[in-house]
């Protein structure tokens, strides 16, 4: 292609708070000279929502009505018509990161049926003859570490209290009866340090196998997210695996204190959110696997917040 685009933004790490100023250079690339009809640059943020195949059967009124939900568009001209010359031009720009009239700035996140996304997008319009040229870069949005939200939200996660647990047969829900039979006896006890935690600190905790009749294969950790979208019509809620951590394999020794520690991944994790149309919210599964496909497993609700410091001050040690 004899004219290329490529944006770069002076922050590395791409990420911004609402209110922040985004500023950059927009680099054109052109193998010989080059006319053009103008150089734009558009800034868009916006909530997708969807619903999985086997609830639009229940909710199809909502399927129908599903449109992006609009956060920010800013757009501007940032080179008239005119002319490129050959080699390499850098084009500055600048935009400041406002939600529409009515709108709030949520976090980027990447999920399965709601997605929130942020991009700066640029074109160059090169006339009837020739094919116009656009790039796309996405940029992290994160909500302020500072003010009275990540005050309050710091507070929370101090004063969030440690989780204890003891899983036996017996403690089990939404098992059968008839399936206990085939559960082997075990007695697995721990602790999580908190269950409201801040988004850029780790999930930390400990657990112990006090004993168990057969031998355990793996002990995970599942990240899981619920979504939920809906409307008027009603919900649409849906829980899927974010990510998969083995704190053990093979079978543990018995009384042995193992440590729990899990890192929340950015875009693919958020603070918990509610809205009018839709909800983020997380869990932690401990999944205990035995010989032959058999597993158990016991869920924990968490609250995730974003509270951390300028500075990086830990809020827990």
């Amino acid at each position: 292609m004899s004219v290329t685009l490529d944006i770069q933004v002076s922050k590395p790490d791409r990420v911004y708070h609402p209110g922040s100023t985004i500023s950059g250079i927009i680099i054109v690339n052109c193998k010989s000279s080059s006319s053009h009809s103008g150089l734009t640059l558009r800034l868009e943020g916006s909530v997708q929502l969807q619903v999985s195949a086997k609830s639009v059967g229940l909710f199809e009124a909502f399927y129908q009505s599903i449109k992006p939900v609009q956060l920010v568009l800013l757009t501007s001209t940032v080179a008239k018509s005119g002319k490129f010359p050959a080699g390499t031009t850098e084009v500055p720009f600048e935009f400041k990161l406002t939600p529409l009239p009515g709108q709030e700035l949520y976090e980027t996140y990447h999920g399965v049926f709601v997605n929130i996304h942020y991009s700066l997008s640029t074109e160059l319009r090169r006339g009837a003859f020739s094919s116009d040229v656009q790039k796309e870069l996405e940029i992290i949005v994160a909500l302020p570490s500072n003010g009275p939200a990540a005050a309050e939200a710091r507070a929370l996660v101090r004063k969030s209290e440690p989780v204890p647990f003891e899983i036996t047969p017996k403690t089990l829900e939404n098992v059968k009866k008839s399936s206990l039979q085939a559960v082997p006896d075990f007695l697995v006890v721990g602790e999580l340090d908190r269950s409201i935690l801040d988004v850029t600190q780790p999930l930390t905790g400990w657990l112990r196998v006090a004993h168990c009749a057969t031998r355990i294969r793996s002990i995970e950790l599942q990240l899981v997210r619920v979504e939920t979208c809906g409307c008027a019509d009603g919900y649409a809620k849906e829980a899927s695996e974010v990510q998969n951590m083995q704190i053990a394999d093979g079978d543990v020794a018995r009384d042995v204190q193992i440590p729990i520690f899990v890192v929340f991944p950015r875009v693919f994790s958020c603070p918990t959110l509610a809205t009018k149309t839709f909800k983020i919210e997380f869990e932690i599964n401990l999944v205990i696997m035995f010989p032959e496909s058999k597993l158990v497993s016991w869920n924990f609700p968490i609250k995730l917040v974003r509270g951390e410091t300028e500075r990086g001050e830990r809020l827990y040690g």
